[in-house]
């Protein structure tokens, strides 16, 4: 039985219903958040983002190697992807010969250290109606990494501590938007829990880091209501500023979230050289763009060019850019946007390509498409860096 409810993104306020299908069992407990801040003492753990499988449960294909009792391999859930050291100990070191070492193997060294990448994409699925598709299952994903396809060795549906940069426009063609934008940003930080961070960046003539990583809401709504709108706009130095801040992060999933109408006329930085910054951040990018009706009188090229821009940065990210035509439907991009974050699938595979050759490949994730939801579209990273020695 389908959980079927429209969402329509003029509405006020955003509920559960409004945006899921749900395809059996249970949902994640986490939509109380949306219209009111977080509670206190929340349960959620403490190490969340951290997946800890035993080295024991995992196969030794030569059937002489012993394992070290207790050793585990830990890789954080949202990360690109995770080097993760296998600790394997030589046949005569298993457990009850620890303390024991002949003299004749004191110098030796047994212990042997194997190291693989575990490469984890995030992937939002939707309806035709823009509704979030939950309860798939790993078996309902193909996933693959330069035309290879890949098997999926860890999945995951569920909820993770974020930590977000808003990049927020404060430049002068933002005049008669900013109030909207203020509007959004404080929808936004009441979806965030206590395990959540953020900060502010603002932009004009020059990007700045208005507040740094926080978990109060308030310091971040307090800097944006002394905001003056004035001068030109150096989006494409936000970008780079919010990544800079974002590898101080706490947790291992990252967005940064842009708040502007994507006309750029003051970066030093091209968008060739952001949009290659961003394909090495493990970072989700995406964008709340206030746009003019594009036959408004008046437009500047980089207006007109504003959406398609901020629509690039964002989709190879995994993100996407929404549009508001109208000031009014800000707040509602922004609950939107927060249900998207935390309404993500997440696939963990190791490449079968273990070169360490820290060139760019490309990923391509495909889904299943259930009886009686309508057709499915499927928003991932499009690739990553894999590391170099």
């Amino acid at each position: 039985m389908l959980d079927v409810a429209r969402f329509d993104l003029l509405h006020e306020a955003l509920t559960l219903e409004d945006v899921t299908t749900k395809i059996g069992g249970k949902l994640p407990r986490h939509y109380e958040n949306l219209r009111k801040p977080p509670r206190q003492g929340s349960r959620r753990p403490a190490q969340a983002e951290l997946l800890e499988v035993p080295v024991s449960r995992m196969d030794d294909p030569c059937g002489k190697l012993a394992l070290a009792p207790g050793c585990f391999m830990q890789a954080k859930r949202y990360a690109p992807y995770v080097s993760v050291g296998l600790c394997l100990l030589l046949c005569g070191l298993a457990e009850g010969h620890f303390g024991e070492t002949a003299p004749q193997e004191q110098e030796r060294d047994h212990t042997l250290r194997v190291e693989t990448t575990l490469v984890q994409i995030p992937v939002a699925v939707t309806d035709s109606l823009n509704r979030f598709v939950l309860g798939l299952q790993k078996g309902d994903f193909q996933l693959v990494e330069d035309g290879i396809e890949q098997e999926i060795k860890h999945f995951s549906g569920e909820d993770a501590p974020i930590s977000v940069g808003l990049a927020v426009d404060t430049s002068g063609s933002m005049s008669y938007k900013l109030s909207a934008s203020q509007a959004a940003v404080v929808q936004f930080m009441k979806t965030l829990t206590s395990a959540d961070e953020a900060f502010l960046v603002e932009f004009s003539d020059n990007a700045k880091l208005s507040v740094g990583f926080t978990s109060h809401a308030d310091q971040i709504q307090n800097a944006l209501k002394t905001a003056q709108p004035g001068g030109l706009t150096a989006m494409l130095d936000a970008v780079n500023v919010a990544l800079r801040e974002m590898k101080y992060a706490k947790n291992s999933r990252k967005s940064i979230v842009i708040v502007s109408d994507g006309g750029d006329n003051h970066s030093r930085y091209t968008s060739a050289q952001i949009e290659a910054l961003v394909r090495q951040a493990d970072v989700q990018i995406y964008a709340m763009g206030v746009f003019e009706p594009l036959f408004s009188l008046g437009l500047t090229p980089e207006e007109i060019s504003g959406p398609r821009l901020l629509s690039e940065i964002a989709t190879q990210t995994g993100g996407r850019a929404f549009d508001a035509s109208l000031n009014g439907d800000l707040p509602s991009v922004a609950a939107r946007i927060a249900v998207e974050l935390r309404n993500q699938y997440v696939l963990g595979y190791y490449p079968k390509n273990g070169t360490h050759d820290g060139k760019y490949r490309k990923v391509e994730v495909k889904v299943a498409q259930p009886s009686g939801v309508s057709a499915l579209k499927t928003h991932w990273r499009q690739g990553y860096y894999f590391p170099a020695q």
